[in-house]
């Protein structure tokens, strides 16, 4: 298996590592020992572009279900909640991104990680979030060009 699959969004790649799980909220989920480290696929951030601002809404150690607000992230196209992939517990944060939150647009499948996560869900395969993105990618462009009211 290739090192990451890739989905075209336009003239632009965004590549979608083989080694990590994913949600349907364009999140990252990277099996590190029981847990997940947790971040911002490419995708998401080639949607929200320039990421500087970013706040918690909840404390480490947290029990959160799936889609609940966890926090929001500010960036040059808008002002975003980020909610929960799945049910489980935010473990804790990475404390760096509050001071400087740019590494989410330079290393986002690396220093740029968000946080640590349990959950007993089953995560999203590469593939299968290939196929979410796939099939979202033509009201995705009707959004980015107001076409979607």
């Amino acid at each position: 298996m290739p090192d990451f699959l890739t989905f075209m969004m336009g003239q632009y790649e965004a590549r979608v590592p083989t080694d990590r799980l994913y949600a349907k909220n364009h999140l990252w989920l990277k099996p590190d020992g029981n847990r997940y480290q947790v971040g911002f696929t490419a995708y998401s951030v080639r949607l929200l572009q320039d990421v500087y601002f970013l706040d918690w809404s909840i404390d480490p150690n947290t029990s959160v279900h799936e889609k609940q607000e966890i926090g929001e992230i500010e960036s040059s196209k808008a002002l975003s909640s980020l909610h929960a992939p799945y049910d489980g517990r935010v473990l804790e944060f990475n404390e760096q991104l509050l001071d400087d939150p740019s590494g989410i647009n330079t290393d986002g499948y690396g220093k740029g990680w968000l946080f640590h996560f349990e959950t007993q869900a089953q995560p999203l395969t590469p593939e299968q979030y290939l196929k979410i993105l796939e099939a979202g990618w033509e009201d995705t462009q009707r959004m980015i060009k107001g076409q979607i009211n």
